[in-house]
């Protein structure tokens, strides 16, 4: 007897804070045949998207492109600043500030983990998890290290994890007001062109991002923007390293080129990116998140359950966490609205599993994609018996409707 493979009509909702849908534009561009990473048309397309990505930044100073995961632009930024046993203060604000911090470990650096201590009804066993970076328990400890043993702060600056996005600037004057001379590194894998980021402005030594959250892309590139600091400090450096190098990669970029073989299609698909973004320009771009997260929020509020971030002056542009009544699986939640609607949302992670889910709003997304979104939660959780106080969908429409796009995105439409 014939099987048949049937398959879901329509598009699947791909509502993850990352990997984000991808944009037919970016795929046409990225199925260009491969051109010699040697010849001079590769050298004109690096030169492209290696100045594009500078103002991605919004740096004026070298940014590594590694054909990597963020993981590996994690482990380049701990590699190219630090020797071994060297004590490096990071801060828990989730999941992935933990793995930055396990790979430190794993890498022969001493750490040490601050974390915000106070008391929390909604998840007693991770109170941190639901608030942003506390730049005055850095400041506090910077000021007791006399000795300068510190060589590092490392922050996260949008934490996946949580829906927290925390002030960097605010950081660097803690670092400043210490009189410390710690180096600044931020990991804004999923914020960087999504939520505002000033590397230069906010004087950040090495920022760590990814190409499979704002700039739209499938995953596969990753990123070390650099301070002439950062540099500096990379020529006495002891920990190993020899793909993640920034010396040799910095140099052979000043001709567009790399010392190895770079991810052809991939560039070709983050030149199409850059042009999308920078011709939107970043300002509306964040505005357009922005609106984006209020609205999806407005969608919970209206459910009557708790957002995952507790603080609203750190709510992330990017996703909005959502923690389920006491005694509902998140996961077997997404299992369910996944199977009957086509759409998959970010699963709760590490000290969160199981109590919460992440509805992301980034990147290639419009209003009736994020309506679309919040109508296929609310059925599931009416399926799963949840009760909620009242419509979310209907908060969501009220919103968009009434707080209109930025006047140069509805000029362009």
């Amino acid at each position: 007897m014939l099987q048949l493979d049937i398959h879901p009509t329509g598009r699947h909702f791909l509502q993850i804070p990352g990997p984000s849908p991808v944009p037919d534009r970016i795929l046409r561009a990225m199925s260009l045949p491969t051109i010699d990473h040697r010849g001079p048309e590769f050298g004109t397309l690096g030169l492209k998207v290696l100045g594009g990505i500078r103002q991605i930044f919004k740096t004026k100073h070298p940014v590594a492109i590694y054909p990597a995961s963020g993981t590996g632009a994690w482990e380049a930024a701990l590699a190219n600043t630090l020797s071994p046993g060297d004590h490096v203060l990071m801060y828990e604000t989730g999941h992935f500030a933990s793995l930055w911090q396990k790979m430190a470990t794993r890498l022969g650096l001493s750490t040490e983990f601050l974390a915000w201590q106070g008391a929390d009804a909604q998840l007693p066993n991770a109170p941190s998890w639901r608030r942003g970076v506390q730049a005055d328990l850095i400041e506090a400890r910077l000021r007791k290290d006399t000795e300068k043993k510190i060589k590092a702060v490392c922050v996260v600056h949008n934490e996946t994890s949580t829906g927290v996005t925390s002030d960097i600037a605010s950081v660097r004057k803690a670092i400043d007001a210490a009189g410390h001379p710690a180096l600044l590194m931020v990991d804004s894998i999923s914020g960087l062109a999504s939520a505002d980021y000033r590397h230069d402005e906010w004087g950040v030594d090495v920022c760590v991002s990814g190409s499979q959250k704002g700039l739209m892309l499938p995953p596969g590139i990753s990123f070390n923007a650099l301070s002439p600091r950062a540099l500096e400090v990379s020529k006495t450096a002891k920990l190993p390293k020899a793909f993640w190098a920034w010396d040799e990669i910095v140099e052979m970029n000043k001709d567009g080129y790399w010392p190895y073989t770079p991810n052809t299609n991939l560039l070709y698909g983050l030149s199409e990116s850059l042009d999308m973004i920078l011709g939107e320009g970043l300002d509306n771009v964040f505005a357009r998140h922005q609106r984006w997260a209020a609205g999806v929020r407005a969608a919970v509020n209206a459910w009557g359950l708790p957002i995952q971030c507790a603080d609203p002056a750190v709510y992330s542009p990017v996703l909005t966490g959502v923690i389920t009544p006491e005694g509902v699986d998140a996961d077997a939640l997404r299992r369910l609205i996944h199977q009957r609607f086509d759409l998959s949302l970010g699963t709760g992670l590490g000290k969160l599993k199981g109590r919460m889910f992440r509805m992301g709003h980034l990147g290639d997304s419009n209003d009736l994609t994020l309506v679309a979104m919040v109508a296929g939660v609310e059925m599931g959780m009416k399926l799963a018996g949840i009760r909620l106080a009242g419509g979310g969908v209907q908060a969501a429409m009220d919103h968009f409707s009434n707080h209109t796009a930025p006047a140069a995105l509805q000029k362009a439409a």
